[in-house]
This record gives C-alpha cells, structure tokens and sequence, in this order.
C-alpha cells in the first residue's frame, strides 16, 4: 500500500504570507505515517526556510511536482486560478476555502473530481473539533493584532501614567463584537492599560467580557423569541430595523471613545454596518477606529477599505484590518498547521483520507459531500 502523500502550496494572495504547514507540523505528521511536500519558498513569508523543512523530513519541491505527487493539498486561502487548475482529479484540497463568497471555485473542482475540504464550513458549536478550528485560531491573532495597531496608531498612551509632568489619562477603547477576535482585542487593550468597554448582539457574552475586566454596553437585546446567536456559534444577523436601531444607540459611546475596534462578520456576507460615518464625524482629532471586518464585501466602519488607512479630514484615522493574521504570519501559521495536522489525524485511516459523510466534521467541512 502506497504512503498518503501531503502538500503544502505557496500562497499567491497579494499579501498573504501565511503558509499552510511549519516544520514542527512537517514533524507530527511523518510520525503519523505521511510524506509530506512542500512547495518551494512556501514558508519564506512567515519566515520559515527550505532547509528549515527538509531538516525535518518534508522534500521540497518545485509547484509542478508537488501537483503531480500529492494526495492531499494544503492551502491557507482560496486557491489562485492557475492553482486551481493544477488540482487532478482524485486529489483532495483542504484550506479556508471561503465556499460562500466563492462558491464557483467549489463547484468547479467538484466538477473536475477535486474533493474540496473547507475548514471555515466547521461549526463552533463541535467540541470535539475545536482543535481543528482554523477560523477561531485566526480570529485570536487578529484580535491581539488589532489592539497592537491600534495602540501604534494613536498618539497618546493607552496606560494612565503618573509622570513629573503630569498625569496622563488612560486611552478609552470600545470593542464591538464578543467573538473570538474580540474577547482576545479586549483582553489586549487590558494588557495595555487602557479602560475597555465592549458590544455585541449575544446578551450571553456579557460575562466573558466582564470577566476580561471590560464593561459591557447595555444596549439593546434581541426581540423575543429571537435567538441570541445564529447557525454554527456565530452571532445571527440582524434584521435592518435592529441595525439602525443599534447603530443610533451605538453612536454616542463611539463619539466618546479614543479607539474603536470592530470585529463583527458574517460568514459569506456583506458584515454589519455599525460605525456610521456621523457618529465618525463626532469623535475627538486623534481618535482610531479599526476595522476587522474590512473586505471587498463592505466593513463594519463607514469609509473603510481593506488593507487601507485613511486620515480623514476632522483628524480620525480609519484601518482596513482585515487581513491582520498575514501581519502576523509566524503565529498564525503556526497555529493553523496545529489545526490542519488535528484535522488530518481525524481524517486519515489506516493510511488513507476518508471523507465519511457520516462524521458530523466531515460532512460539515465538505458542505455535505460524499467521500
């Protein structure tokens, strides 16, 4: 019987620098049985060499190679169009694949045999798959990230300090959205000195955020018989009426914050407006509003663009963040090759990649596909 052979691309995304494996991933899984290829240069954006790999048993291949040889393809991203058409028949891709916003890129591969795994299709709510939950792993990065941004960006101290010449207030920073990328934003800011106080629509996330040292806004909850969170542990989508009236309560605390950190998505859509350009316009020259949530699909800031910072007239700057684990791509790396070796020892049997559509995980990262 042949030996699973895994792959690891380089990404081709402007301004990716993620890589899907890291040698210490390499290691667990040619213990674990596999040979394991790694596309040239594919780790040098996260600073991990080729001799870094084949130290630990990967062979490092040209892309080519590495097509025509590998069972199983790791990827961070959604593939290019050329890698994409590399991908044969019988292979299997894995990665954050982003299925609902490209739901063609699935479609065609499925069409050519190219079984797709898509590891942002995992529900938080699997206990059991938690080690293998990518999204929350980089949500975390981004969440820390964030706070550090922000902290560069703004022109005073986040700590209150007590100098000989003076006392120096300490920064007032407003998180919107409880999730993972938030609750690690708040407990950074915490870190950092600052005074923190936090939103989100899920009443429930009230104690973690209390529980980080932050208070949380009484805002408004959801209407009854609503639930707080929608499918898969995320926060559900409002309704247009429960956003305007959100955002028109939201305004005031957002004038009277120094920072302002968003961090509410959802999955495949457009995310929540939930910094309007007036309530912008009232906050304090110096002020930052970091938008994570920033894409092609729109952000949660009025006026921000992806992987853009805009100093606007009245002395606000505005941070397109959306793509902040790039920025820290060591880590985050590192933490998603821990999440893609989870997800493969629960795959791989006797040595080969079952896909059961039977298997909750299986079937929930294959959007329901057949092995």
């Amino acid at each position: 019987m042949s030996t699973l052979t895994i792959g690891a691309v380089r990404e081709r995304a402007p301004g990716e620098r993620r890589v899907a494996l890291v040698p210490e991933a390499v290691t667990l899984l040619r213990r674990a049985g596999l040979d394991v290829l790694v596309e040239a240069g594919a780790g040098s954006g996260a600073w991990f060499t080729d001799a870094e790999y084949t130290d630990v048993g990967a062979t490092v291949v040209p892309p080519d190679e590495l097509y025509a040889r590998a069972d199983v393809v790791l990827c961070v991203g959604p593939p290019d169009v050329e890698t994409a058409q590399a991908l044969r028949a019988g292979q299997t891709l894995i990665g954050l694949l982003e299925p609902l916003r490209n739901p063609a890129l699935t479609e065609e591969l499925t069409g050519r045999g190219v079984r797709t795994v898509s590891l942002d299709l995992l529900p938080r709510t699997l206990s059991r798959a938690q080690s293998m939950d990518a999204l929350t792993s980089q949500a975390s990065v981004a969440g820390y990230k964030a706070a550090l941004v922000a902290a560069d960006s703004y022109d005073r101290f986040f700590p209150m300090l007590t100098t000989a010449a003076g006392t120096m207030r300490p920064a007032q920073v407003l998180v919107l959205g409880a999730g993972v990328a938030g609750l690690q934003a708040i407990a950074t800011a915490r870190r950092l000195g600052a005074v923190v106080s936090a939103y989100d629509v899920r009443p429930a996330s009230r104690g973690e955020v209390e529980s980080l040292g932050a208070r949380f806004l009484d805002i408004q909850s959801p209407p009854n018989g609503e639930p707080e969170a929608g499918q898969g542990g995320y926060a559900r989508e409002l309704t247009e009426q429960e956003q305007r009236a959100q955002r028109e309560a939201l305004d005031a605390h957002i004038a009277r914050s120094d920072i302002v950190i968003t961090t509410a998505q959802v999955p495949g859509r457009k995310p929540p407006l939930l910094v309007t350009a007036t309530a912008v316009e009232q906050m304090k020259p110096g002020s930052v509003v970091v938008d994570l949530a920033a894409s092609e699909l729109g952000g949660n800031a009025e006026g921000t663009e992806p992987d853009k910072t805009t100093v606007l007239d009245n002395g606000v700057t505005l941070i397109g963040a959306g793509r902040l684990p790039s920025a820290m791509a060591t880590a985050a790396s590192t933490a998603y090759a821990r999440n893609l070796v989870a997800l493969l020892c629960h795959l791989v049997r006797d040595g080969e990649l079952t896909l059961d559509p039977a298997d909750e995980i299986t079937a929930a990262l294959t959007g329901g596909g057949s092995s």
